[in-house]
């Protein structure tokens, strides 16, 4: 039984050198990862006919929680906390109930552009540094290859949110270092 206890505190002591040391060597631990907190203001009620019904309303903000969190991990400094609350979501492109064969088929014309409205706080420690209701629309969506090419569900709208967050939140690749205070 002595040994075993020795083995322990002998481990323990190692762990707890190996933790002082870090510092020592210049390792330091990472920041925390930014935080993104999506909610949907009355999402049965935004413009297009794909949030009316509950399933599909839930398959698709589902699919843009994912998206959101995939950007906040690429563009959002860590220690940065963003809350977004989208307000409509107009996907890009229309069902045309007139057309019996295609009922299903969302066609993508020139007038029907992808559409978000959304309001966001960004804060780094309980400190506000940006807050912006924002109508998000790219009327040239038609014309980018790599949404149009790329076969994925809702493509030219994620492609929308990305250029957004890229343009608003994006810092330079040098000043993705850990030492560097985002914000600050």
């Amino acid at each position: 039984m002595q040994t075993h206890d020795a083995e322990v505190t002998m481990l323990r002591a190692i762990c707890l050198s190996a933790a002082l040391a870090l510092p020592v060597l210049g390792i330091t631990p990472l920041p925390a990862a930014a935080e993104v907190a999506v909610t949907y203001a009355a999402p049965d009620r935004f413009r297009d006919r794909e949030f009316r019904q509950a399933r599909s309303r839930a398959s698709a903000l589902a699919e843009f929680d994912r998206e959101f969190a995939r950007l906040a991990a690429r563009y959002l400094p860590a220690g940065q906390d963003l809350a977004i609350e989208v307000l409509d979501i107009d996907l890009a492109g229309d069902f045309e109930p007139w057309n019996v064969d295609h009922r299903d088929v969302r066609i993508l014309r020139d007038t029907t552009p992808p559409r978000i409205r959304l309001r966001y706080t960004l804060a780094k420690g309980g400190r506000v540094l940006a807050q912006d209701e924002v109508r998000l629309t790219d009327l040239n969506y038609l014309s980018d290859p790599a949404a149009r090419n790329s076969g994925k569900r809702f493509a030219h709208d994620k492609r929308l949110l990305e250029d957004w967050f890229r343009k608003t939140f994006a810092i330079a690749p040098a000043d993705r270092s850990p030492s560097r205070t985002p914000g600050a």
